[in-house]
Order: C-alpha cells, then structure tokens, then sequence
C-alpha cells in the first residue's frame, strides 16, 4: 500500500507526520482542480449542447 510507504518516508514525529500529509493531500487536491479536472473537461468530454429554445411568441 503507497500509505505506510509515505508514512515512513516522511520526517518528523506523529504531529508532524500528519501535519505534512494533510499539506501534501491539500496541494494534490490543488492540482486535480486546477489543471487535471479542466484539461479533462476541455480535452476529453464531448462539448456541452448550448442550443437553448427560444420562446414562442404568440
């Protein structure tokens, strides 16, 4: 499992252990919102439809 393995690689004692994985997990998440999830909304997704009906005037 890739847990244990950054868990021993890391310095420091417990305290900082986790504070270090939180700062690593929150700098992860950054990058997935910032440049993975919209290059694969731009790039992979098909293109929203952006007809919209008008109304019928009577």
């Amino acid at each position: 499992m890739i847990f244990p393995l950054v868990w021993r690689i890391l310095p420091g004692p417990t305290a900082l252990k986790v504070l270090e994985l939180l700062v690593l997990l929150a700098a992860v998440v950054f990058a997935l919102f910032t440049w993975v999830f919209p290059w694969i909304a731009a790039d992979i997704l098909p293109p929203p439809d952006g007809t919209v009906d008008a109304p019928h005037s009577p």
